[in-house]
C-alpha cells in the first residue's frame, strides 16, 4: 500500500492499495468523535460496494445511514443536492459526524459540496471507485454541482479528512470507464512527468496501477499544497478541461468527462502548434498518447458553439480565459487569452 500525505488547510492521508475497503470503519474511527456516518453513493456503485462499506462501519461501532441517487452527471444538480441535505437533517447528523462519498467523481463532487454546506461544514471521507476519481477528483478539495448554465458553477473548497483508494474496485470497471479515467493520467503526465509519459506510451492501458496512480496523486498533492485555492499554479490542472467542459456540455453530458477532456487536450495541442506555442513533435506526442488509450481527439461541434460554452465556464476572469498550453512534455504554461480570441483559438485546433 502507498500512503501520501496532503498538507493543505487540512492535512489528510491518501491511501492507495488493494483490498482496503474493509478497513473503512476502523479508519473513520481513527478520525475521532463521530457517532454516525452517512454513506452517499449512486445506483451503479452501491450494489457493488455499499454493503461491504456499511458493514465495515457498523463493525467499528458506527450508526449508519445511506443516500443513493441515480448514476450519472445529470444527478449532480441543485435538486439532488437539496435532497441530500434534507436527508442529512432528517437523519440527525451532527457536526462531529461524517459523510463517506462512495463512488466516482460525481459522487465525490456532490457529497463533498453537501459536507461543505451542511451545518456549515462537517467532515467527509472520499472512497473513489473509478480511476478518474482516484487520480484526480477525490484529492484536493474541489467540490461542486452543475447549473443549467455550465458545469461545476456552484461549489466550495472542502478538503476531505481521508481518501481511501481501494484498487480492487477498479477491477469491476467496464473497459470504457477505465479508459475514461486514463485521460486524467495522461493530463498529469503532459503537465509534470515526461518519464511517466514514456511509461504510458510503452505500456498503454496495462500500466502498473498502484505506481502510476500514486504518482498522479503525488503530483496533485504538490500543486494543492502550493496553491490550494486555485489562484496560480493549480490552474495548470485545467489542461484540456476548459474546452473539454464545453464539449461535455454541448453533448448534454452524453460524452463522458474523460473523453471530453481528451478532446479538449487535443484541440489545445493542435492550436498551440499552429500558433507557434509548442513544437509539432510535442503536439503530435500528446495526440498519439491519447489515441494509444483509445480516447477521442476530434469533435464535430463548431468553434462558435464551443466558444459559447467556454465563456460561461467558471475559469473565465473578466475579459480573459486562462488556457493551459503544453510547451513540451512536462512543461505547460498558463496563457491568459482575451475572450475575443477564444473562438479563433478553438478553430485552429479543430
Amino acid at each position: 500500500m502507498t500512503t501520501i500525505e496532503v498538507n493543505a488547510s487540512q492535512s489528510y492521508q491518501v491511501q492507495i492499495g488493494y483490498e482496503i475497503l474493509d478497513t473503512l470503519g476502523q479508519q473513520v474511527a481513527a478520525l475521532g468523535k463521530a457517532c454516525k456516518v452517512c454513506l452517499i453513493s449512486e445506483t451503479t456503485v452501491w450494489p457493488l460496494y455499499g454493503s461491504d462499506a456499511e458493514q465495515s462501519l457498523q463493525n467499528a461501532g458506527f450508526e449508519t445511514c445511506h443516500f443513493v441517487f441515480p448514476a450519472g452527471e445529470q444527478s449532480k444538480n441543485g435538486q439532488v443536492f437539496l435532497e441530500v441535505l434534507n436527508f442529512l437533517a432528517e437523519s440527525k447528523l451532527s457536526r462531529t459526524d461524517v459523510i463517506v462519498a462512495l463512488g466516482g467523481g460525481v459522487v465525490g463532487d456532490l457529497a463533498g459540496f453537501c459536507a461543505a454546506s451542511y451545518l456549515r461544514g462537517i467532515r467527509f471521507v472520499q472512497v473513489p471507485t473509478t480511476l478518474l476519481a482516484a487520480v484526480d477528483s477525490s484529492v484536493g478539495g474541489k467540490t461542486a454541482i452543475d447549473l443549467p448554465s455550465g458545469k461545476n458553477l456552484a461549489g466550495a473548497f472542502c478538503q476531505p479528512s481521508l481518501v481511501l483508494c481501494d484498487l480492487t474496485c477498479l477491477e469491476s470497471l467496464p473497459e470504457d470507464i477505465f479508459l475514461d479515467g486514463c485521460a486524467e493520467i495522461i493530463k498529469t503526465a503532459i503537465l509534470f512527468d515526461p518519464e511517466m509519459f514514456e511509461e504510458l506510451m510503452q505500456d498503454g492501458p496495462a500500466f502498473h496501477r498502484e505506481r502510476v496512480i500514486a504518482r498522479c496523486v503525488a503530483h496533485k498533492r504538490d500543486i494543492v499544497n502550493a496553491d490550494e485555492f486555485d489562484r496560480g499554479e493549480r490552474q495548470k490542472l485545467n489542461l484540456g478541461h476548459t474546452i473539454g467542459h464545453g464539449v461535455e456540455a454541448m453533448s448534454k453530458f452524453t460524452l463522458s468527462h474523460g473523453k471530453s477532456v481528451a478532446i479538449g487536450t487535443a484541440i489545445v495541442a493542435r492550436a498551440a502548434v499552429k500558433m507557434g506555442l509548442c513544437s509539432w513533435e510535442t503536439g503530435e506526442k500528446c495526440q498519439r498518447l491519447l489515441t494509444r488509450f483509445q480516447l477521442p481527439i476530434y469533435t464535430d461541434f463548431s468553434a462558435h458553439d464551443l466558444c459559447k460554452m467556454v465563456l460561461s465556464d467558471k475559469k473565465r476572469s473578466g475579459g480573459t480565459v486562462n488556457l493551459i498550453i503544453p510547451q513540451e512534455i512536462g512543461e505547460c504554461m498558463i496563457r491568459p487569452t482575451p475572450i475575443n480570441e477564444i473562438e479563433s483559438f478553438i478553430q485552429a485546433g479543430l
